[in-house]
């Protein structure tokens, strides 16, 4: 169908061409843009993530209480952003295609694909010297750490993002005994999407060479991962799935490419 070019043709009694009444409307936070796209990477530009910091008081109320500094580490979120959270993004696909097709109807995708890549951008507030040590976190180290899926979440809160994705950005880290991070009430439960979401972004984590640690094998990674399964954290046919993944032809390919 084409364009209706009527509006912009019409003559005036003078014999000019009248200006189209049209309004676009250019707001002060990434979702407001009328033709903003709507894939994830439009809140992890540098100035996105700074825009959406400065306008949640929250979160300089966590890093007070937290005794982290307010500061935009950038240049060290990048690499993990574009490595880290592209793989689990990658995983988490993967999980999904090798889902019995009774649980895929369970999952929602869109939610679940911009959470794996938005997950960790709350690390975008971690102290580089925490965030990329060398060695073991202490105990003060590693709760810093921890409040970086919280920090996530009030970092994109006031977006134009659905719940079921905010709240897999906030709770990846909780699993269906309750035992992860941050604090969760009674009435909690680890769906299909977040332990979707927890596995492919364990499995990534593991298998990648840290500052802190060489990369482990697939083998290696689902054995660890298979002992979350055995206490009850994580869904036996998630694991299966993930177990199907990385020994498919994509994900054997992908690796050795």
């Amino acid at each position: 169908m084409g364009i209706d070019l009527n509006p912009y043709l019409r003559v005036n009694s003078t014999g000019s061409i009248p200006q189209r009444q049209t309004q676009v409307r250019f707001g002060t936070m990434p979702q407001d843009d009328r033709f903003e796209s709507s894939l994830p990477e439009r809140f992890t530009t540098e100035q996105a993530v700074t825009k959406l910091i400065n306008s949640n008081p929250k979160i300089s109320s966590i890093l007070k209480e937290s005794g982290i500094p307010l500061n935009i580490n950038y240049a060290s979120f990048k690499p993990v952003l574009d490595n880290h959270c592209r793989d689990v993004q990658r995983i988490s696909k993967g999980i999904v295609q090798n889902l019995p097709f009774s649980l895929k109807n369970f999952v929602n995708e869109k939610a679940l694909s911009d959470a794996s890549y938005l997950h960790d951008i709350g690390k975008v507030l971690i102290p580089e010297e925490i965030l990329n040590k060398k060695t073991k976190l202490n105990e003060n180290e590693t709760k810093i750490m921890h409040q970086h899926s919280e920090l996530g979440y009030e970092i994109l809160k006031n977006t134009n993002l659905d719940k079921t994705t905010l709240n897999l950005i906030r709770n990846h880290h909780q699993n269906a005994k309750k035992s992860g991070y941050p604090f969760v009430n009674k009435d909690f439960r680890a769906d299909l999407n977040l332990q979707i979401l927890t596995m492919a972004d364990k499995y990534s984590a593991l298998t990648e060479k840290r500052p802190y640690k060489e990369a482990f094998t697939p083998e290696q990674a689902l054995t660890i991962i298979y002992a979350d399964v055995k206490d009850g954290k994580l869904h036996p046919f998630v694991f299966k799935a993930l177990a199907n993944y990385v020994n498919s032809a994509d994900y054997i390919n992908l690796k050795t490419a």
